[in-house]
């Protein structure tokens, strides 16, 4: 695949990836501790980098400047992010309810960007952000998968959404080119680095060894870690961040769709018209403006 088709091809691969990542997390959880698979999550990771690192010797970041941007992006998705959703899943929250919430990130990134770069959002793309938030809550609702059944949850998945909001902007604005391989190790590193401790400190680590488990383990560290964080991190470089964050309003459509498919989960009429409003949504925000 060319380096062109790859960028064309990634909105699409990310999508898939991204939104399977829930219904695995919860598979996951169900056999060992959130923040002590976080930790094996991101252990396994650096295993698997460590072996092309030294054959491909990536180039490293030049400054301590940008050192320090990677560090603090890795921090925000690996450790804060992840943590307090698969902390939210722990305590009961649904899936649903978590990417509910998580998915007014592209509200807060197209206030956020304008204040901060040259980046405006438009009357139209203001449009499509709020048909692609209500899309994707006739989803969930449709699908009665709003579950929400603690304070905790709710603080969790607003920490998530916060963090997340956070991570875009500070890629957008202060994020540089690197080698893929570099800015995986160097985010996992800080990833694992970071839940171990709070694993071992918070949690009796506890792991249950199954098949599940390990296949769920296996998806969490190729499809979530290592394709679909490179594919999120290069989109964000490359395009306006308020087109990139409005993909997430799919992302509880499309979780939905591939429940269907895969596990028979029935889709209500209310949820097969949420996909339709949130895809509209998604295409007013994405696509390009006549010059």
């Amino acid at each position: 695949m060319s380096r062109q088709t790859l960028i064309r091809a990634a909105p699409v691969i990310f999508l898939l990836l991204w939104s399977g990542g829930f219904t695995v997390a919860k598979i996951g959880i169900h056999d060992a501790d959130p923040l002590t698979l976080l930790a094996l999550r991101y252990f396994c990771v650096l295993v698997l980098l460590l072996p092309f690192v030294l054959f491909v010797r990536p180039p490293l970041p030049k400054t301590c400047a940008e050192w320090l941007h990677l560090i603090i992006v890795g921090f925000l998705i690996q450790v804060v992010y992840f943590g307090t959703a698969w902390l939210a899943f722990s305590l009961g929250g649904s899936a649903g309810a978590v990417a509910l919430i998580t998915s007014l990130q592209p509200i807060l990134v197209a206030v956020i960007m304008p204040r901060l770069s040259q980046e405006s959002v438009s009357p139209v793309k203001w449009v499509g952000l709020i048909l692609g938030l209500c899309g994707a809550a006739l989803v969930i609702t449709g699908n009665n998968g709003v579950q929400v059944v603690s304070t905790a949850v709710i603080l969790f998945s607003v920490a998530a959404l916060i963090a997340f909001t956070a991570a875009t902007v500070w890629e957008k604005r202060f994020g540089s080119e690197h080698h893929p391989l570099t800015s995986n190790a160097v985010q996992y590193t800080v990833g694992f680095l970071c839940t171990l401790p709070l694993a071992a400190l918070f949690e009796p680590m506890n792991i249950n060894i199954t098949i599940p488990f390990l296949m769920a383990l296996a998806y969490l560290v190729i499809c979530n870690s290592i394709l679909a964080i490179s594919l999120l991190l290069m989109m964000i470089r490359r395009g306006e961040a308020t087109k990139v964050s409005a993909l997430f309003f799919l992302v509880p459509p499309v979780s939905a769709f591939i429940a269907w498919i895969m596990l028979d989960e029935k889709m209500t009429p209310m949820a097969w018209a949420g996909m339709v409003v949130a895809a509209a949504g998604v295409w007013l925000v994405s696509r390009q403006q006549k010059q």
